[in-house]
């Protein structure tokens, strides 16, 4: 299957069953779960028999062009992590419209501006591709690294808000942040 996106250095390719253990090894990295639901790594059995399943059938699910997608180097194939585009619907929103990012890199692969890119080329294909009136994502308030990707990939910064969360993890009592960016925005930044 041809990859979803192509940009200077990345490969957006959908998931297949191959790619089973470099997720398992992604998401049993503590530090790369560190700010995520519960905070806790995943344990592999649960990337085999749940995570990966679930990727696989939201290609079916989800409206086309939206779905979990592999961010690998276009040199050479390396598994660097994911993004994924979906419709919005993540507790706290303040607009359920468009579309909401999501992503997990290797620490490997931090701070080499692969996150940045790949979400510039998600944003710029929900916008042109899918027709997205919005693209937002959220993280924790002390997530700083997150945050300067959302801010450098073009999103801006909307509000900060607290959930609820059953199991909170510490720097939760800072809130959540949401990011947005309307095709108002975009083509207001493109005159």
């Amino acid at each position: 299957m041809p990859p979803l996106l192509t940009t200077d250095r990345l490969v957006l390719r959908r998931f297949t069953p191959a790619d089973a253990d470099d997720l398992a090894t992604l998401h049993a990295n503590p530090a790369v779960m560190r700010f995520i639901d519960d905070g806790w790594a995943a344990r592999p059995e649960t990337v085999f028999a749940e995570t990966l399943p679930a990727i696989l059938r939201s290609y079916a699910q989800l409206p086309p062009g939206h779905g979990w997608f592999v961010i690998a180097t276009r040199s050479d194939g390396d598994f660097l992590g994911w993004v994924s585009l979906r419709p919005a619907n993540s507790p706290g929103l303040s607009e359920y419209t468009g579309s909401e990012l999501g992503y997990r890199l290797r620490p490997t692969a931090w701070g080499q501006g692969y996150a940045t890119e790949a979400v510039r080329a998600l944003v710029r294909h929900a916008f042109d591709e899918l027709g997205a009136p919005r693209v937002v994502a959220t993280t924790m308030a002390v997530h700083t690294a997150s945050r300067r990707v959302l801010a450098k990939a073009g999103l801006r910064y909307v509000r900060t808000f607290t959930t609820d969360w059953p199991d909170p993890i510490p720097g939760s009592e800072h809130g959540d942040v949401e990011y947005a960016l309307t095709r108002a925005d975009l083509a207001a930044e493109n005159r």
